[in-house]
């Protein structure tokens, strides 16, 4: 298996007339949320909502705003937060636009394959 990486786009979900230019993403199933460049967000108006702190693979504690806007990569298109990333953080997309994408990150063919969203248990909770 191998590292890849996708184009991703933002959309102010308050005015989805501003959108982004593609962002070069590495797709990271290890990272909860995904981080685009803070330019960018900005660039298409999207507001900080929150601050949080972040656990990096090297042990270090960082802080950044998050906000939230709507994503897109190819057919897939999905509503989450979004890690404001400063200029020396990567570009990442995470976990749970992944799955908001109601996809899974195919690291052979270096692309996103459509899954079926599980529903509640069929059986009753005891």
């Amino acid at each position: 298996m191998s590292a890849f990486r996708l184009n991703v786009c933002a959309t102010n979900p308050k005015r989805e007339d501003m959108k982004s230019p593609a962002v070069d993403c590495l797709v990271d199933a290890r990272s909860d949320l995904s981080w685009l460049p803070k330019e960018v967000l900005e660039g298409i108006g999207v507001m900080p909502r929150k601050s949080r702190s972040f656990r990096m693979a090297d042990g270090k504690l960082l802080s950044r705003q998050v906000g939230y806007v709507i994503l897109s990569c190819g057919e897939f298109e999905t509503s989450d937060e979004v890690v404001y990333a400063e200029p020396d953080d990567m570009k990442l997309l995470g976990v749970r636009t992944l799955e908001g994408f109601g996809a899974m990150a195919d690291p052979i063919g270096h692309r996103l394959i459509a899954v079926s969203t599980l529903a509640a248990s069929a059986s009753p909770l005891v």
